[in-house]
């Protein structure tokens, strides 16, 4: 009876020790980093200007752990025309989107390795002729 009493405790603490020793391995398993999941308030992309043939945007993130995330900027079909990765904690950039017609509708990402934010835009250029006529 006692050495029955002396296994279940045995093994009670060899589950014990398991338990307290594979909690922190697993932690670890993801590299050890913390994945920051993104919010709407981190992310801001505006219209700043546009030229005959692009449309400028100003593409700002704010980054408070530096972790690595692409920006992603796709065309109306849904093709990448631009992929980079940055770690800035600040980051800012302009961007120049190609006008191939007068609608264009550009998709704007950000995503780290937990998910994405997308901004997406409809860009619609009018020309406005006008016609002065004067008597001579």
């Amino acid at each position: 009876m006692k050495s029955n009493h002396v296994v279940k405790t045995l093994t009670a603490a060899a589950v014990a020790v398991v338990f307290f020793v594979s909690n922190p391995l697993a932690s670890l398993a993801n590299d050890g980093s913390k994945k920051e999941k993104l919010s709407d308030e981190q992310v801001s992309v505006q219209y700043i200007g546009s030229t005959a043939d692009q449309v400028a945007f100003r593409v700002e993130f704010e980054n408070p752990t530096a972790e690595k995330f692409w920006l992603i900027i796709k065309n109306d079909a849904g093709d990448v025309v631009y992929r980079k990765q940055f770690s800035d904690v600040h980051f800012s950039k302009s961007v120049y989107v190609q006008k191939e017609e007068a609608d264009i509708r550009p998709t704007f990402v950000i995503r780290n390795n937990a998910n994405e934010i997308v901004r997406q835009f409809a860009v619609t250029s009018t020309i406005t002729e006008s016609t002065v006529v004067t008597k001579l």
